[in-house]
């Protein structure tokens, strides 16, 4: 059975290509374009997740989460125009698992949708004896990255990454927010003591990284450096 998306914008071509994108990997959509309409929806029917926007004619995106959150637990993924710090901690505060920014790209937000089900799924259904495991998605803006199949995309293009690029980028999306030191780095994945020359194997690693991310070492937006410290993504 098709896991069912309830979307709500008051842009018809904002829900018409969410629709496109979600139906073209099997998804079941309801498309609303107001507040009331999917309120009452959400009233009689549970989705399994929900994609809304905060701007809208009647009832809010907030309105509507809290009117969520009283009940079920199922992914709610906010959608706006406004790339304002408030506005992600508000919807982030009354439960929403995830916030989109407009213009976004399609691909994208197919990936965190994959990513919030999945992750949903694994946390409150039993996993079955002998079923394989779900994949592990880690995400931070438009970088993707899939720990089972070891792919990574950047803004839908796929990154060419050597292994240990690919767990230097792993140890810092699990621990996204946080710093994380040179020293270990350099020990969780060589699983050797850390010397002084072990920094430059690190800073030569993640400058080809922000190579291949087209990161700018003087400005970086990705893999920031966190000076006497290391490195932090987010």
């Amino acid at each position: 059975m098709a896991d069912r998306i309830a979307v709500v914008d008051d842009e018809p071509e904002i829900t018409d290509l969410i629709e496109l994108y979600l139906k073209n990997e099997g998804y079941e959509v309801y498309k609303f374009y107001s507040g009331s309409e999917a309120s009452a929806f959400l009233k009689r029917e549970e989705p399994d997740l929900a994609i809304m926007d905060i701007m809208l004619p009647d009832i809010d995106g907030f309105a509507l989460c809290r009117q969520i959150r009283e009940v079920y637990t199922y992914p709610v993924i906010m959608l706006t125009a406004k790339d304002e710090e408030i506005d992600k901690i508000t919807g982030l505060s009354l439960g929403a698992d995830d916030y989109i920014t407009k213009p976004f790209r399609p691909l994208e937000m197919v990936a965190r949708v994959k990513a919030q089900l999945r992750r949903y799924k694994r946390y409150n259904q039993p996993q079955a004896p002998g079923a394989p495991e779900p994949a592990i998605e880690l995400e931070h803006g438009g970088l993707m990255m899939d720990v089972k199949t070891h792919e990574c995309i950047l803004n839908e293009k796929p990154l060419a990454l050597t292994p240990t690029e690919f767990e230097i980028l792993r140890i810092l999306l699990e621990h996204k927010g946080e710093a994380v030191s040179s020293e270990r780095l350099f020990h969780e994945i060589w699983k050797d003591e850390y010397y002084s020359k072990s920094n430059n194997t690190i800073t030569v690693h993640i400058r080809h990284l922000r190579e291949k991310m087209e990161d700018m070492a003087e400005n970086p937006k990705i893999i920031k450096t966190i000076w006497g410290v290391g490195y932090k993504i987010g």
